[in-house]
């Protein structure tokens, strides 16, 4: 292997799949080759070779030189990984562009046409499941904030804290400015001082009795009729393992998760 395990850990950590890794490094050992040549020595199927190279050059990565037969040359890594940063910039720039004229077509309007009907078919409890990760959990929670319509609660660990008011301070802000009743309860008020701080002005804010509610869990109802509720320790796994359940099941919202909330909030003190 011509590249330590490291520098293909790191490779595939901004992208690049196993057979272009391998491409790469072999081509920056050349400097300019065949797809034939790379791919034994990469060890990658002649057939995929050409296919692979391509991808490469669109990302940046390689320049094809045309002829018979063609032949790649390697661009610098420095070079590369700037070209890369480029494209990514510009993909995405165009990918934003292209959502938001989307939203604005009657392409949207016959979408939500379609869920709507697809919604009648189902009933709320069947709405469920489960979210993997931080950033599918934080998605999920800012969806569930800017539907709210008349109160949203919150138990949460001061890790926790810390995240709603890192990523969703300003969704909480305008729900607060429409009229949701936002109360957040907290097993410490350690760690946590400049989220409690912000969101007292936005929210009440209570520490739980460790005594009474030995409780360190997380969970958020909303309006009663949509919940989230922690499967995992977020302090004990890696941000892409954090697991979540979601349900729109008016019943554990209100029946179950709301009496649990109200317990702990009635067995809290207001942060001093």
């Amino acid at each position: 292997m011509i590249a330590s395990t490291k520098v293909l850990d790191a490779l595939k950590g901004i992208g690049l799949n196993l057979y272009e890794r391998k491409l790469w490094i072999a081509l920056l050992a050349r400097g300019n080759s065949t797809a034939g040549e790379l791919s034994e020595i990469a060890d990658v199927p002649r057939s995929r070779a050409y296919d692979v190279l391509q991808s490469l050059a669109e990302k940046g990565f390689v320049v094809v030189q045309t002829g018979k037969p063609i032949r790649y040359v390697a661009v610098s890594p420095e070079e590369a990984l700037e070209r890369a940063k480029r494209k990514l910039e510009e993909d995405f720039k165009t990918t934003v562009e292209r959502i938001n004229a989307l939203k604005e077509s009657p392409v949207m309007r016959e979408l939500m046409d379609i869920y709507s009907q697809g919604l009648k078919l189902v009933s709320p409890e069947e709405l469920t499941g489960a979210l993997k990760g931080k950033f599918s959990v934080f998605q999920q929670l800012d969806s569930m904030f800017k539907g709210a319509n008349q109160k949203i609660n919150i138990v949460t660990t001061p890790e926790g804290l810390n995240d709603l008011f890192s990523n969703h301070f300003e969704t909480l802000k305008k729900a607060k400015e429409k009229g949701v009743e936002i109360k957040i309860v907290t097993n410490s008020s350690e760690r946590c001082s400049d989220a409690i701080k912000a969101l007292s002005s936005i929210a009440e804010i209570r520490v739980a009795n460790d005594k009474e509610i030995p409780i360190s869990g997380r969970f958020t109802v909303v309006d009663g009729k949509q919940l989230i509720f922690g499967l995992t320790d977020p302090k004990s796994v890696h941000s892409t393992q954090d697991l979540v359940m979601w349900s729109k099941s008016e019943h554990a919202a209100s029946q179950v998760l709301e009496p649990l909330f109200n317990l702990v909030w009635n067995h809290s003190k207001a942060v001093s």
